[in-house]
């Protein structure tokens, strides 16, 4: 295979929910192992999600998840850290590609050719297996943040803005993986 057929399919998660990192994968397919079922990770079921996420991992060519943290999100803006953890899961692929398939209408800051797909991880097949696996990626910390910051729902809601979370946040206050520049957060800063 020549490296001009190394294609990176590329997503993140994670970029509403008030407290956690955003992740994002990149995913090289092998044409010579196809991965069946593969589409929009938020139009699956948890557990078809992960079974996809480990026929992902075993077949792909290469795969790489990367992240930015609540600090660097606050710092530089969401946007902004979506694409630096989608330039990483680049870097960090052991086969590097010569072209990516970027999920949305932004392109991070790469060394190879690259476009933008809106709607992207229903389209592409790449595209759809970084969506899979940065959502499983990013949902198995959330429920490990659960156990250590109780109380905030983490398991359930993932860190995005339901009811519980909000009311969570006025009665508990902020925890160190809430994210300061988001508005319900930034809120309850400004009360203490």
């Amino acid at each position: 295979m020549s490296k001009s057929h190394f294609i990176a399919g590329v997503d993140e998660v994670g970029r509403g929910p008030l407290a956690g990192p955003v992740i994002a994968a990149a995913v090289i397919l092998d044409p010579n192992q196809p991965i069946d079922g593969l589409t929009d990770s938020k139009k699956l079921s948890e557990k078809k999600r992960e079974a996809l996420a480990e026929e992902i991992k075993e077949k792909a060519l290469s795969w790489c998840i990367a992240r930015s943290e609540p600090d660097e999100i606050d710092e530089v803006n969401i946007l902004q850290a979506s694409l630096l953890a989608m330039q990483r899961a680049v870097e960090g692929l052991t086969q590097q590609p010569d072209h990516c398939l970027i999920d949305g209408n932004k392109l991070p800051k790469l060394t190879c050719t690259a476009e933008a797909i809106v709607k992207g991880d229903l389209k592409e097949p790449a595209i759809s297996a970084a969506s899979i696996i940065a959502k499983v990626a990013r949902d198995q910390e959330m429920v490990e943040m659960e156990a250590v910051y109780p109380g905030y729902g983490f398991a359930q809601h993932k860190g995005y803005p339901t009811k519980f979370h909000r009311e969570a946040i006025v009665e508990k206050g902020i925890s160190p993986i809430h994210r300061k520049s988001f508005a319900p957060v930034q809120k309850q800063l400004e009360l203490i």
